[in-house]
């Protein structure tokens, strides 16, 4: 087991925002943590709970970046990142809680595959403890993200490590040579989709994800967002998502399956209009392709760093 360093080999990045009462026990957690090399960054996006008092009495070794606006998970990372010391970096939910060996599994995994620029945990709901909530997540050929396993029992395949899409954004230990080549989150995400905006960026880059299912950690699912918020932000950001960086050759291959995959969400949304997560997707739809625009020099830029073939990107494709 590693000694504690003035350098921490590994930095847990963690975004709050009126998460206290889950943000304890995920704490405790990391205290269990067997890999010992490694600190805790707590991002506080403008918390009005007693956060920042409970982390200064509670949580001295904790270090905190108070923000004074609330900036979502993905500003909240990138000022982790920009504070954080260690060479890989883990972000991670609020509302989780890791198994005491999850850290270690993650850095031994890319110690063991210098080819991976991220490695994937196995989460597990939290309320359902042999329930997958993500086994690494995948990306369709129609262009919607999902994760992998998700509402299965736990068991084959997902009980093997194995090279996939990419991780959640949640609980996933990404390389810092990796994020300095191709960047952390987009912020303007905000929250959802910012990860799978990453995983694609990273795929293109070359550098592959390992999905670990020894690094176990459990999740509250929808805890510190979810509903109307988490719809739109997914219908928009799906479509960023795809504006940013899917090849044009794999537009031109699979557009029709794109377009009919967007049409059954907004059918969907329209069939349950009463609802007020599905009138925020569809919102979010709308927003979407209205700001695509806005990325045209942003997919230029990412799609000159490519280096990777079509034919590799259709085998990682579901």
């Amino acid at each position: 087991m590693p000694p504690e360093s003035t350098t921490p080999r590994i930095s847990i990045i963690i975004p709050n925002w009126n998460g206290l009462g889950l943000l304890r026990p995920c704490l405790d957690a990391l205290r269990r943590q067997t890999y010992t090399d490694h600190e805790v960054i707590v991002v506080d996006n403008a918390s009005s709970d007693g956060s920042l008092a409970a982390l200064r009495d509670e949580y001295p070794k904790v270090r905190v970046v108070a923000l004074p606006t609330n900036r979502g998970f993905a500003g909240g990372c990138n000022e982790g990142i920009r504070a954080a010391r260690g060479e890989f970096i883990v972000a991670t939910n609020n509302d989780t809680e890791a198994e005491p060996g999850w850290l270690a599994a993650l850095v031994d995994a890319l110690d063991r595959h210098p080819e991976a620029g991220s490695a994937a945990a196995r989460i597990m709901l939290h309320g359902r403890r042999d329930t997958l909530h993500s086994a690494g997540d995948i990306f369709r050929r129609d262009g919607t993200p999902d994760s992998r396993g998700v509402w299965q029992p736990y068991g084959p395949p997902f009980d093997r490590e194995c090279h996939v899409f990419g991780g959640c954004g949640g609980a996933t230990m990404y390389r810092r040579a990796m994020l300095e080549q191709i960047g952390a989150f987009e912020e303007s995400f905000f929250m959802y989709c910012e990860d799978v905006d990453l995983n694609w960026r990273a795929q293109l880059a070359g550098w592959k994800c390992v999905y670990v299912p020894e690094a176990v950690i459990y999740h509250h699912l929808s805890a510190t967002g979810g509903g109307p918020l988490s719809s739109f932000h997914v219908g928009r950001n799906t479509l960023w998502v795809l504006a940013r960086n899917y090849p044009a050759d794999l537009w031109r291959r699979h557009w029709r399956e794109i377009v009919r995959g967007q049409w059954r969400i907004a059918r969907d949304a329209l069939r349950a209009w009463r609802g007020a997560a599905a009138r925020a997707r569809l919102k979010g739809q709308i927003a979407g392709l209205v700001g695509l625009w806005r990325w045209r020099r942003a997919r230029r830029s990412i799609q000159a760093g490519r280096r990777v073939t079509d034919a590799y990107l259709e085998s990682i494709l579901d």
